[in-house]
């Protein structure tokens, strides 16, 4: 074999710099976008903030004036207009005009129901191991408020360090049940609604029934009835209902009201979407639109700076120009996606989930002339500021079934379909999941009695014996 030299041609993809900086943008959520252009202008002296002046900015009676050929109609269309005092996006949520992103929506973090009960126990008059004991009851107990793991299982795991028995343990657990909110603690829901009782005062219609019913009774109402339960009992059925009532009025899950949104997080909506004259539209959001520019003053130094100080500015000129490049891709990206999901589910923001057609990935690249991986690196972690809210991009995305006249129903219209019935049902019959999949299959939606359960499941709904109403 000789050596020699020869010549091919053939095509190469080169993951270059700029090209994984590209790809990096595009699938940060908005708010570390925000982050990744604070983290680049502090090192890149030729990139500064930009500052937008206050008659360059958007009317507070208009949605973001988008680009190109959106930006001479920025009115919204009179069903969401401004004619009662107020913009429709201001109707769906806070608007915050002092920060940089006008659209923004923040939530605060909460204090959760443990350090809720932490912050209790140590102002307690408790001894420092009867304390232990409680710092282990309070972890134990869940998000609800119900202490669902055994005394037996709490003494294990105090144990070697601390040697409690059950009686003990039950001393600092009845402790913790008077803390706030009344009825955290409870082992069952018996316990939980006879510690709120316990706080009634004593002359409130129905209390020493209620009481009783707390014990045990109350279990079997969904399916007797309060005429059924008055029945077994041998009692007035309008002495039952008060003491029913008053059962009622009580919270099942003290716990969800210490920290129910603790795990909000800010959210920054990257599109907005309204409608007008009858036209959906979509625009990036202010937030959106980059808010860095080359710093002028270093840019104009290259041409008089030495050698080593103009290469310097020259190296960071261009890692500058190919930031501002990558962001207007990212923009470009991002709104030629939600525009196409505009055109596809038009539907959804009409009509709500019941409307919401199948669509892929594929389906939507193939539109835009994209990649399956760019469109969901562009609907990644992003959000749309709507009039029905705001949601998530992939919110726009579903999985299909073919119906009977030839077309597909998403498996979130179906779901909606099944709350709609679900809701509309005779609570002292309501349907069985073989009952709902036939009511969907008349309706040409032919779908299996395992899926319907499947679906039911995942809303979170009971069966429908459980769903049994008689009183």
């Amino acid at each position: 074999m000789k050596p020699r030299l020869q010549t091919s041609l053939g095509q190469q993809l080169v993951m270059t710099p700029q090209l994984r900086q590209a790809i990096r943008l595009l699938q940060l959520s908005a708010i570390e976008l925000e982050a990744e252009l604070a983290t680049a202008v502090e090192s890149n002296p030729l990139l500064d903030w930009t500052e937008t002046s206050a008659s360059a900015s958007t009317a507070d009676d208009a949605p973001p004036a988008p680009a190109s050929e959106e930006r001479e109609a920025q009115l919204p269309d009179s069903e969401w207009g401004p004619n009662d005092g107020e913009t429709w996006y201001e109707r769906i949520g806070p608007v915050d005009h002092g920060d940089d992103n006008p659209v923004a929506e923040q939530v605060a973090e909460l204090e959760s129901l443990h350090d809720h009960l932490l912050w209790q126990l140590h102002l307690s008059h408790l001894s420092p191991r009867d304390r232990i004991i409680g710092v282990t009851l309070i972890e134990a107990i869940e998000d609800d408020g119900y202490l669902r793991e055994p005394l037996e299982a709490i003494a294990a795991s105090l144990a070697p360090g601390l040697d409690a028995g059950d009686e003990e343990i039950l001393t600092v657990l009845h402790q913790i049940q008077r803390f706030d909110p009344v009825g955290v603690g409870a082992r069952n829901l018996g316990e939980c609604l006879r510690l709120q009782l316990e706080t009634v005062p004593e002359d409130t219609p129905g209390k020493p029934l209620a009481h009783r019913l707390a014990n045990g009774p109350l279990e079997r109402l969904p399916r007797v009835g309060v005429a059924g339960l008055a029945a077994e009992l041998k009692l007035d059925p309008g002495e039952v209902d008060t003491a029913v009532q008053l059962l009622r009025s009580l919270d099942p899950r003290p716990g969800a009201q210490i920290g129910a949104i603790a795990n909000d997080t800010y959210v920054a909506p990257d599109v907005v979407i309204w409608r007008q004259h009858g036209v959906w539209r979509a625009a990036l959001a202010d937030g959106m639109r980059p808010k860095v520019s080359i710093h002028r003053g270093y840019e104009g130094m290259i041409r008089h700076a030495s050698a080593a100080d103009a290469s310097y500015l020259r190296g960071h000129l261009q890692e500058a120009r190919w930031l501002l490049k990558s962001l207007e891709a990212r923009g470009d990206t991002l709104l030629k996606v939600a525009r196409c999901l505009l055109r596809q589910q038009a539907g959804f923001l009409e009509f709500g989930d019941s409307a919401l057609r199948p669509l892929t990935l594929r389906e939507v690249a193939a539109e835009v002339g994209l990649h399956e991986s760019t469109v969901s690196r562009a609907i990644a972690r992003k959000y749309a500021r709507t009039p029905r809210g705001t949601v998530p991009l992939r919110a726009f995305f579903a999985s299909g079934i073919d119906t009977g006249g030839g077309g597909e129903a998403s498996s979130t219209a179906i779901q909606s379909m099944i709350r709609q019935l679900i809701e509309a049902e005779n609570p002292r019959k309501p349907l069985s999941d073989a009952r709902l999949a036939e009511t969907l299959k008349a309706t040409g939606v032919p779908v299996a009695r395992r899926t319907v359960a499947k679906y039911r499941e995942a809303m979170g709904v009971p069966s429908s014996q459980d769903r049994v109403r008689m009183g």
